[in-house]
């Protein structure tokens, strides 16, 4: 799918994606604090997790916008904000998700586009399946 058809489609009428009704509208400021305080909520957790389990995880920032998490297995999980789609992108073993934003600035809630299902409940499932014990990944 194009730059383009992607933006257009993240772009469409919130009235069409019923997990979007009561979220505030975010610019581009607002999506670039969002991002930056959920990826580094993930980076907190999974070094939290790495450290109580010995789950040898290695967790790494890539250019501010995009986390590595590589597991014992050698698997991966990929998060990245998608700044032109106001969109967190995550990329497990299951699958790729894309979460799109549905909360408003005191209740921050990111929303997959498919299922409607919440991202950090989501990442903390994937984290657990690929590290074999539980991680919890919550916003600080």
């Amino acid at each position: 799918m194009s730059l383009k058809r992607m933006i257009e489609y993240s772009m469409q009428d919130s009235t069409m994606n019923p997990n979007n009704s009561g979220a505030e509208n975010i610019d581009d400021k607002q999506f670039y604090q969002l991002g930056s305080h959920l990826l580094h909520s993930i980076e907190v957790a999974l070094e939290a997790a790495d450290d109580a389990l010995d789950l040898d995880l290695d967790v790494e920032r890539q250019g501010g916008n995009v986390i590595n998490i590589r597991f014992k297995d050698k698997s991966v999980i990929v998060v990245n904000t998608q700044p032109p789609l106001h969109e967190i992108w995550v990329a497990a073993k299951s699958g790729g998700y894309h979460y799109r934003w549905a909360g408003t600035m005191a209740k921050p809630l990111w929303l997959d586009t498919k299922t409607g299902k919440e991202l950090l409940s989501d990442l903390s499932e994937f984290a657990t399946a690929q590290a074999g014990a539980e991680i919890k990944i919550v916003l600080i």
